[in-house]
């Protein structure tokens, strides 16, 4: 499919080249992207069976292979662009999305309040949380339009790498629901006329009724705060590699920088939404006070966040060299390590979480004594042969010279390794 897009991009591009980024076009910036990654693919995979070499370079390996992967380069970089654009593109959209959806859930909320009332008889709760649900939406609304740029109301979930954050939009969502509550009941004691009602709402804000939510409230709060200050110094550190990413996606919530599912990532997320649904039920049953969330539940979250908190301090580490060798093909003779010759750098962590992409891994650079060697992008069917996350392979330049000489890997991420030294002879 991708094959058959590129081949074709070209009879519809027409004027827009397939790079504006108005977005109600069929050429906009996702369509513009769409066909660069394809044509990407394309290229890739015709390298890898071997098709497009010039014959200039076809007869020596050694230059074909730089050729074939500065040829990749340019076209990762083009791709890259094109993907920053349709992030960027796609953050100025969601706005119109975040703002609609706020209000189709107070249209649900709506029609609830309305089909449950039948029988049972329209109350003066049942209005406090229309109005505390428009207060909320009205807020959420102008939110969006103050944060148009950055996503709209989905901004302040969105962390320092354009990802979404798991602890911010755990925390955000229990801030809601109480800033809903406590709306409820200032609805509720505003329409009060009788003096015990209005006694019983007040004490319905203690703190022996809330203990549980505020318990709650405070801790993942205050794991969003530090989660941050965790990931900002264990980067700075580098202990901890991050990747930009083009654009947040919903699965952020529940994957690492790869894509992967992450364990402290799901259970916080599906833990604290269950204790949220149990927390909405206890205020649709009581809306007279704080949603009285029981100890044992509350207990539950906070073994949740502790376990999520954990899994921010064990992930990542520094990548790190294991050994250095010469690299051998079948039918070589073995040797010491020379001026042109290719070496293997064997160890762990060379590749991040979420630079598996060509623009990132074209990144990678091994530092061989003074000189600075592009990591050569290797290409095969669906995919790289080189770099990997656990083995390099360059050539030694001519640059340097005989002797011991330190071999340092430096990832896209832009954090350093341990110094292998190695004897490189004439």
């Amino acid at each position: 499919m991708a094959v058959q897009e590129a081949r074709q991009g070209g009879e519809h591009i027409g004027a827009h080249g397939g790079g504006c980024t108005c977005g109600d076009c069929p050429h906009g910036a996702r369509e513009g992207h769409r066909r660069a990654v394809a044509a990407f693919l394309v290229k890739r995979d015709g390298f890898a069976a071997g098709e497009g070499l010039p014959a200039a370079v076809a007869h020596s390996a050694s230059a074909s292979r730089q050729w074939v992967s500065d040829e990749l380069t340019q076209s990762a970089d083009a791709v890259a662009e094109r993907g920053r654009a349709e992030g960027g593109a796609w953050l100025a959209r969601l706005w119109h999305r975040t703002a609609f959806a706020v209000w189709g859930g107070f249209v649900v909320l709506l029609l609830v309040q309305a089909l449950t009332a039948i029988g049972a008889g329209w109350s003066a709760a049942r209005t406090a949380g229309l109005l505390a649900a428009l207060v909320i939406a009205g807020a959420l609304s102008a939110a969006s339009w103050f944060h148009r740029a950055r996503g709209g109301a989905l901004a302040p979930v969105i962390g320092e790498d354009n990802r979404l954050s798991t602890s911010r939009a755990v925390a955000v969502s229990w801030v809601l629901f109480v800033a809903y509550a406590v709306l409820v009941l200032a609805g509720r004691l505003a329409a009060a006329s009788d003096h015990a009602e209005r006694d019983a709402l007040i004490s319905g804000l203690e703190l022996a009724r809330g203990a549980g939510v505020v318990t709650v409230l405070a801790v993942v709060c205050a794991i969003a705060v530090l989660v941050r200050r965790v990931v900002g110094l264990r980067v700075l550190g580098q202990r901890l590699q991050k990747i930009p990413a083009d654009r947040p996606r919903a699965a952020d919530l529940l994957t690492d920088d790869a894509g992967r599912g992450t364990f402290a990532d799901i259970q916080y997320v599906a833990i604290s939404a269950v204790a949220l649904v149990f927390a909405a039920v206890r205020l649709a049953r009581r809306p007279d006070q704080l949603p009285d969330l029981p100890w044992g539940l509350a207990v539950v979250v906070l073994i949740s966040a502790a376990t999520y908190l954990a899994g921010k301090y064990a992930e990542g580490g520094r990548p790190v060299i294991l050994s250095v060798v010469r690299s051998r093909e079948a039918g070589d003779l073995d040797a010491p390590i020379r001026t042109g010759d290719d070496i293997e750098i064997r160890g762990a962590g060379f590749v991040p979480p979420g630079a598996q992409t060509a623009d990132r891994l074209s990144r990678m650079v091994v530092r061989i004594g003074p000189v600075n060697v592009h990591v050569p992008l290797v290409p095969v069917t669906g995919g790289f042969s080189n770099p990997t996350d656990t083995l390099l392979t360059v050539p030694v330049p001519v640059d340097v010279e005989p002797g011991r000489v330190e071999v340092q890997v430096v990832t896209a991420a832009g954090v350093e390794t341990n110094a292998c030294v190695v004897d490189v002879t004439d």
